[in-house]
């Protein structure tokens, strides 16, 4: 996929669309380069990691495993906590899920950001 941005004409194009960027809202394009900064440094986080490990035979279970739990924290901290909407999000039915969080012990704790506004409210 193309994704061209052309500043100076005022237009911009991306996979196929294009649009006035007057039309386009300022916390659209700030959202837009959020999400995309989010999976740079993503990728990058990956390839540092694969780059630090090059002798090191891959395990697949211990990958898979790794994978799932990351997995899981990443969408019980989205749901703050709620297994049955975090089960719904993964594409699980909530029983599997929380086998899967107590055989991986997995515990959600909210940040302190979300506490504090939790228990002013």
């Amino acid at each position: 996929m193309s994704a061209a941005i052309t500043l100076s004409g005022q237009d911009f194009s991306y996979g196929g669309l294009s649009a006035s960027i007057r039309d386009v809202p300022l916390s659209a394009h700030l959202e837009n380069l959020r999400d995309l900064t989010c999976s740079l440094l993503a990728e990058l986080d990956s390839l540092g990691q694969l780059a630090t490990q090059p002798s090191k035979p891959v395990d697949l279970k211990d990958a898979v495993q790794r994978f799932e739990r990351d997995l899981i924290s990443a969408a019980l901290e989205r749901t703050r906590g709620n297994q049955s909407q975090a089960a719904r999000l993964l594409g699980v039915k909530h029983t599997t899920l929380n086998a899967k969080v107590k055989r991986y012990q997995i515990h959600y704790s909210p940040r302190p950001s979300e506490a504090t506004s939790e228990a002013v409210v």
